[in-house]
């Protein structure tokens, strides 16, 4: 065997030396063809199986994406049903998110930020689109959403949450060719919803936005709204926090002396005699209860003088001491035949005095030498009440104007006065 080994080589080797140029290229041609063909197949195979890889990838990734969305697109309709929202206002609130660059649109229920980002850019888009009246009834819609949403930011501002119930409104379309006045009374009014019952029946398109008064005393707050519900001749209006004055009444302003009665009439007040003692101590309760019967009670009257008369205005001088905002109790004597209708007048047989008697809030305050002088509005007005006192008002400035010389009645001129300036 180990001679065998050698022959063969040297065999070979003869072989090879024998083989000329041409036929030594074929045959390391013929090896290369086999390498190649070897190492093509291997790529192709490697290439087909990264491919298959990267689909799978992407086939998951898809899954995943469409999962997390049609999850996102559960919990959006989960939340807008809890909410309350109509489908118009769920447009627009995805519209929002999407502005807002949000990838969970569910996120813009807990997102103020957000909104308010989105919001703007929505509303910039629709001024530059469709114009200003288009803006103008997308921000009214979004006020209305913003809301729902528990956005409104809280303040002291007024809101229509505050109209009592029992109280006549009136309403109208704020565009549109019937804009005829609608007297409507408010039969329920709480944090969500306005409940009115419409005088006359009226055709009612949803989306469309009314415009409300109400004439509280000498004011008129206006706001704008839109329906949530119409059944009949009851209608059901969104809430709004953006409640506006106008239209405040003036009325002339006489000096008049006239006896009257303050009484302060805060909500609330701390008992002095009240010691807190519990009820398993009977007689330290009675104890108690005696010292607080001397602390608390009726509202206590103090003498004033009423030296101004504007309608439901008054100044009146006092020994009173309060600050703006405060409420007071009013009790003001008017003379004979003042306020009373013409008509009564004619027919009453004796002149009897008038006693009015209101809830003011107290617009302004200022120390004087007996006391404060305290400027009053009278806010538990109706329309009758304040016709009555604009009547007294009127015969106080004809009753002076009788008595004075014309000079001096050209140095007194009643001037006309906004109440809350009085």
């Amino acid at each position: 065997m180990m001679t065998t080994l050698p022959i063969i080589k040297d065999h070979l080797a003869v072989t090879v030396l024998t083989l000329t140029p041409i036929q030594r290229w074929d045959a390391a041609g013929k090896q290369f063809s086999l390498n190649f063909v070897t190492e093509r197949w291997f790529i192709i195979t490697m290439l087909g199986a990264m491919l298959i890889l990267i689909s799978l990838l992407l086939i998951v990734s898809f899954r995943r994406t469409l999962l997390r969305q049609r999850a996102s697109s559960q919990l959006f309709d989960e939340y807008a049903d809890r909410t309350g929202l109509s489908a118009r206002e769920r447009q627009i609130l995805l519209t929002i998110a999407s502005y807002a660059g949000l990838k969970e649109c569910e996120a813009i229920f807990t997102m103020a930020s957000a909104f308010d980002l989105g919001a703007a850019r929505m509303i910039e888009e629709s001024l530059t689109r469709q114009g200003p009246e288009a803006g103008g009834q997308l921000k009214i819609e979004l006020s209305f959403l913003r809301e729902k949403l528990g956005f409104t930011k809280k303040s002291n501002k007024l809101s229509s949450r505050q109209i009592p119930e029992d109280r006549k409104v009136h309403i109208t379309r704020r565009i549109g060719r019937h804009s005829d006045e609608i007297e409507a009374t408010v039969v329920e009014n709480n944090d969500i919803e306005l409940t009115l019952k419409l005088a006359t029946p009226v055709r009612i398109t949803f989306g469309e936005v009314w415009r409300v008064r109400y004439y509280f005393g000498a004011s008129v707050w206006e706001f704008e709204t839109s329906v949530l519900s119409y059944d009949g001749d009851v209608l059901v209006l969104h809430h709004s926090d953006d409640v506006r004055f106008i239209n405040r009444r003036r009325f002339l302003r006489v000096p008049v002396n006239k006896p009257a009665f303050i009484a302060s009439f805060p909500f609330a007040k701390a008992l002095v005699g009240d010691t807190g003692v519990s009820k398993e101590q009977p007689d330290a309760e009675q104890d108690s209860a005696d010292g607080s019967d001397r602390a608390w009670g009726p509202p206590q009257f103090i003498p004033a003088v009423v030296t101004e008369l504007a309608g439901p205005g008054l100044r009146m001088e006092a020994p009173l001491e309060v600050n703006v905002g405060d409420r007071v109790l009013v009790v003001v004597r008017l003379g004979e035949g003042e306020g009373e209708d013409s008509n009564l007048q004619q027919t009453a047989k004796t002149s009897t005095s008038r006693v009015i008697q209101d809830i003011g809030e107290v617009r302004h305050t200022k120390a004087i030498q007996n006391g404060f002088s305290v400027a009053v509005e009278l806010v538990g007005l109706s329309d009758t009440g304040i016709d009555e006192l604009v009547r007294a008002t009127n015969a106080a400035s004809l009753s002076a104007a009788a008595q004075d010389t014309p000079l001096n009645l050209q140095e007194r001129t009643p001037e006309p006065s906004v109440v809350q300036g009085v």
